[in-house]
This record gives structure tokens, sequence and C-alpha cells, in this order.
């Protein structure tokens, strides 16, 4: 098939090969696991279970709040230590319920009944949203509500663009059959008549499990299509790009040009959500960086902390200097290491000081447009600085701040080291807190004013009560009264003499 480029984008070093030597391997549960109710892109989980109560691995032990939330399970069996707050690493300062377990070797497991791959498609529907599935490739929204609405085409994203980061691929290479066949299921609940599996050309022996997969389980539905490797070509919307030169609209989503896009990790999940019924309680983490001892991809009960996960890769090495949770272009700096993992957490990457770039050295932007040639979003980054920086963020707003994926492209591009992507981070939270802040004040302004109109009108009824009864009490009342009393006695009496 014919693929098309996305604008921007850069050619990076994988390091891949550094993980992905061993294969799979499975990370023991920790004999205590902290299960955050807020692991994907919408309201926190509800806690359904309290302190001192059994367990059992795959339990539900967080509710689902709103259309976009999704339920929490008990990843491993035990006994609830704690439901309590702490902060978790998209959330800085805000605190979020966790649910922490004493995990037991022989406590039990419990599953959903299995059902067919083609039953009613909202009954699969349902099923990934009864296994708290969301996605496992970026922002984690919550997969029943993504595949809420018919599309034609569906993706599966195993374009792993950026550095260090090797999940997807040491799944393919293992798991490859059960990521096509959960690619067939999605496909039916959505109703698309395309399902292209996107591979990138450097995977190479994930790519012969695809092909090999799809010859045996893909039922002439699934196509895999060999992608160039640039970044950040995994980011949903280049890929579309990549695939059917379509773009995105501002403001829009994938399913506006009718295309959905889901992570290989996620196709999995579902396939085992409908054909075993289990939940999502665990995924692939990569564990990498010259930093750690022994690099590897693990299989990682939720809920696990990463100190927990690097002492199984072999632990820190002498060259450590940074931990990041993500990769090196959009992962986030952690301040220690007891932090749990959760649905949308990809890896963990140890940083030496050779790959860290030297503090202090920004420089005056010179104008020369790199940023703009690498944002893939095709943004102006010199110009959403200069308007963020200078507090005209309504201005970066209709300049297309939101558009920004923050992928760090303009940061690696740019000669006088400005960096970009954390301005446009700190951009895009102050104006979320503003429109927040509105958004509370017009609620209190239409509060106010329906209780205004709610006294008015009571103040009116009681004043027309009064009236009602002053009317009443005056003279022409009271003789009005009496003359229709007299009327209800003349016919009850002429009632009386009629002839039977």
């Amino acid at each position: 098939m014919r693929l098309h480029r996305f604008h921007g984008g850069l050619a990076l070093p994988g390091h891949k090969a550094e993980s992905t030597a061993g294969g799979l391997r499975t990370c023991p549960a920790p004999a205590l696991l902290r299960v955050p109710m807020l692991q994907h892109a919408g309201e926190a989980a509800e806690p359904c279970v309290v302190a001192g109560e059994p367990v059992a691995r795959g339990q539900r032990i967080g509710i689902a709040r709103g259309a976009s939330g999704a339920d929490v399970h008990a990843p491993r069996g035990g006994r609830v230590r704690a439901v309590e707050p702490a902060e978790v690493p998209q959330l800085p300062g805000v605190p979020v319920a966790h649910v922490v377990i004493e995990v037991a070797d022989d406590a039990p497991t419990v599953a959903m009944p299995p059902l067919a791959p083609d039953a009613d498609p909202e009954l699969l529907r349902a099923r990934l949203r009864d296994a708290g599935l969301v996605g496992l490739g970026g922002a984690g929204f919550p997969t029943a509500e993504k595949t809420a609405v018919r599309r034609e085409r569906l993706v599966v994203n195993g374009a792993e663009c950026e550095p260090w980061i090797a999940c997807d691929d040491a799944l393919l290479r293992q798991h490859a059959d059960e990521v096509v066949l959960g690619a067939r299921v999605l496909a039916r609940i959505v109703g698309a008549s395309v399902v292209q599996l996107a591979v990138e050309d450097s995977m190479g022996e994930a790519l012969a499990a695809c092909r090999a997969a799809v010859e045996t389980h893909g039922g002439g539905e699934v196509e895999v299509v060999v992608v160039p490797t640039r970044y950040p070509e995994g980011g949903e919307r280049q890929l579309i790009q990549v695939l059917t030169g379509l773009e995105v609209p501002r403001g829009g989503l994938p399913r506006d040009i009718g295309v959905v896009v889901q992570n290989v990790g996620t196709a999995r999940a579902a396939w085992r959500a409908v054909a075993l019924g289990e939940a999502l309680v665990e995924r692939v983490v990569t564990v990498t960086g010259p930093g750690v001892a022994r690099p590897g991809n693990f299989v990682v009960p939720l809920g696990t902390p990463v100190s927990f996960l690097v002492a199984q890769a072999g632990g820190y090495t002498p060259a450590a200097k940074r931990l990041l949770l993500g990769g090196p272009m959009m992962g986030l700096a952690l301040p220690h290491d007891d932090v749990p993992l959760g649905k949308t957490h990809n890896c963990v990457l140890v940083l030496g000081g050779a790959e860290l770039r030297a503090a202090g050295d920004e420089m005056p932007c010179i104008r020369c447009g790199d940023c703009a040639s690498a944002c893939p979003s095709r943004l102006l980054p010199q110009q959403l600085l200069w308007q963020s920086r200078a507090g005209r963020l309504d201005d970066a707003r209709s300049q297309g701040l939101f558009d920004c994926i923050e992928c760090g492209c303009c940061d690696l591009a740019c000669p006088s080291h400005i960096p970009l992507t954390q301005q446009f981070r700190v951009a895009k939270n102050e104006l979320r807190a503003r429109d927040a802040a509105a958004a509370s004040a017009e609620a209190a302004r239409q509060r106010f004013e329906l209780r205004q109109q709610r006294l008015e009108r009571e103040a009116a009824e009681r004043e027309a009560k009064l009236a009602a009864r002053k009317a009443a009490a005056s003279p022409e009342g009271v003789a009005a009264a009496l003359e229709r009393a007299r009327a209800r006695r003349a016919g009850a009496a002429n009632d009386r003499n009629e002839p039977g």
C-alpha cells in the first residue's frame, strides 16, 4: 500500500536492543502493592474495599465514576492494609486514593465468564468496560468509551518510535497471535471493515511474528503494514496520516475521520478479557538505560513500586543519574523510586550523565525556525514560546497550543537549548486551571441566578396568597362569600325537593 509522510519528526537512535535480547521476563509481586484509583484519562475510580478486607486477584477494588472512568482490579490477591491518599506522577500535588494490598501467595483468583469473540458487539464492549481496559500506549483513554462509536478503519499501533522503549516490540515477538485475535475483537466492536496492524521497519523479529500470526489467526481481516521508523510516528495523529494521508482536524478526534487507533497491548488485553475473562491487572514494562544493571522487558503487576522493578533488573549502576517514568522524549522525571506503576506506564528509564544535557545552558532564540521544521503538529513553537512567556495565553491557544503533543522534537532541534516543551506544559496547565476557575464561577453564577429566581417566585406566591386572604376578609369579600353560601344552600334544597 502507499504510505504518506507526516510533517517534521526526527530520526533518533533506537536503543531497543539493550532490553529485547532476553524476551519477556516475569516480575514477581512485591509484598505490598499500592494500586492507584487513577490510572487512566478521566475521573478517578471510587474505592469499593476497606482496610482488613480480603481480596482475590482480578476482584474489582475501584468503581468507575463518570463516562470516562475505568474500573480498577486487584493485581494480586491478599488483604487490604489501607485505603489512603497519595500523589500520582501525572498529577503532582493532587492526592488520589490508593488501595494498599498485602500480597498472599495462596490468595484466590477470580475471572469473568468467557465470551465468544463473535458475540454481540455491545456485549463485547461491556466486557472491556468490566475488565477495566484503557489504552496502554499513551494517555489511557478507557477502551469501552473509545470504541463506543462505529468506525470504518481500525489501526492497531505497534509503531513504538520513542527511543529506549521496547515493551510493544517484546510483546509482539512473543504474543503476536493474541494481538491479532484482539484486533479482530476490537474490529467487531467498532464495525471496522479495514484493520491495519502497523509495525516499524526496524522491528524485524516482531514483524515476522505479526505476519505469521496474521496468516494463522487473521481470518483475512487484518493487514500488517510496515511503516518507516521516525519519531513520533507512534502518535495516533501522525500514524493516521502515514497510513491514510488524512489529518485529524484541529480540536477534533480520529473518530471524526472514521478511524480508531488502539495500542497492541490494548488489543491483547481485549482478547484476554473476552476469551479468558481476565481483568487488566498487569502490563509489559521496559526497564532500561545505562543506569540499570540488566535491562529487560517485564510483565509487571500493577501497583508494583519502581524500586522493586528496578531491583528485578539487577538494580542501579554507578552510572545512574536520572530516573524517568517513560521515554527520554515524553517521560516524567521522578524525584524518587517509591512510585507505583499503573496501566499507562510503559517504561522505567535510568539515564547516565552522558545522556543528559547540561543544565543552565539556555540561550536566546535566534528565530532559526528549526523547531517549526521538526514539529509534527505544524506549529510555530517560537511564536508559542513568546506568547506563553508574555502571558498572552489566549493568543497561544488560538495558535494551536493544545495541538502540541509534547513530543519534545522542538527541544531537541533547538540550537539555543530552550526548554520549549516544558514551557508549553506550564502554559497548558495555567489555561486549564483558568478554564476550570471560569467554569466554577459560571456554575456558581447559574446557581445564584436560579436561587434568586426561586426566591422571587416564592415571594410572589406569598404576596399572591396574602392578597387573596386580604381580599376575602374585606366587606365586599365577606358579602360575596355569604352570597355563594346562600346559593349553595338553595341548590341543595332544590335537590332534596325534586321528585325521585
